[in-house]
C-alpha cells in the first residue's frame, strides 16, 4: 500500500514541477511582451490547480496514515516555503534578484520538499 502511494504521488507530483519550470522559465524574462506575459500567467495558473489536484488526489487515495504523513510533510515544506520567500523579499529589496522569479523557484522547491519528504518518511516507516 505504502509504495503504491508513494509511487502514484511521485508520478502525479513529478509533471507537476515540470510545469512549474515552464512556467518559471516563461515568467523569466524581464521585458516581456503582453503575449508572453498572458502565457506566464496561464501556465502559473494551470501549474496552481495542478499543484491542488495532486494534493486532493494524494489525500483521496491515502489511509489515515499516509495523511498524517502528507500532512507533517506539508508543514515542513510549508515552513521551507516561508523562509524561502522571507529571504527573497530581502533580495528583492536589496536589488539583488526580483522578486517575481524567486516566487516560483520557491513554491516549486515547497513542492519537491513535501514529495521527497513524504517519500522518504513512508519508506523508512516500519
Amino acid at each position: 500500500m505504502t509504495r503504491a502511494a508513494r509511487r502514484a504521488i511521485l508520478i502525479d507530483g513529478l509533471p507537476v514541477i515540470t510545469l512549474g519550470g515552464v512556467a518559471l522559465a516563461l515568467g523569466s524574462s524581464p521585458d516581456q511582451s503582453t503575449t508572453q506575459k498572458a502565457l506566464w500567467i496561464a501556465a502559473t495558473a494551470v501549474f496552481a490547480l495542478a499543484v491542488a489536484w495532486v494534493l486532493l488526489r494524494a489525500f483521496r487515495r491515502a489511509d489515515e496514515y499516509l495523511r498524517k504523513i502528507q500532512l507533517e510533510s506539508m508543514a515542513v515544506a510549508f515552513a521551507a516555503v516561508l523562509v524561502g520567500l522571507q529571504v527573497a523579499t530581502v533580495l528583492d529589496s536589496a536589488g539583488v534578484v526580483p522578486l517575481h522569479q524567486l516566487t516560483q523557484l520557491i513554491v516549486i522547491g515547497g513542492l519537491a520538499i513535501w514529495l521527497v519528504t513524504a517519500d522518504l518518511r513512508t519508506r523508512f516507516h516500519r
